[in-house]
């Protein structure tokens, strides 16, 4: 059976976390250093634009609703969630 674009999109957000938050520690959680390296591998583009570091580290901090310094799924997909509500227009523009 083959996958929607959709489905193929969770799919690839869900072994996208995966990668990074298996690297050490709780593998259901990523810590700051692996959300680190997620944000810098898999959107480089937008990180490009970043170039406060505090900016990151308070965009960290607020991502991190239960203050225990990691990220789970949930919040990581709060963070995506924005992320794409703000580049929406941008990708509309995109296929134009």
């Amino acid at each position: 059976m083959t996958m929607t674009d959709l489905e193929t999109s969770m799919a690839t957000i869900i072994a996208v976390f995966q990668k990074y938050s298996e690297r050490e520690g709780d593998k259901h959680k990523l810590k700051k250093s692996e959300l680190k390296d997620l944000l810098h591998d898999e959107l480089p583009d937008l990180m490009a634009h970043v170039k406060d570091q505090a900016a990151l580290d308070n965009l960290m901090e607020s991502l991190d609703a239960d203050g225990d310094s990691e990220c789970d799924f949930q919040e990581f997909m709060t963070f995506i969630s924005m992320v794409t509500v703000c580049c929406h227009e941008f990708f509309e523009h995109e296929d134009e």
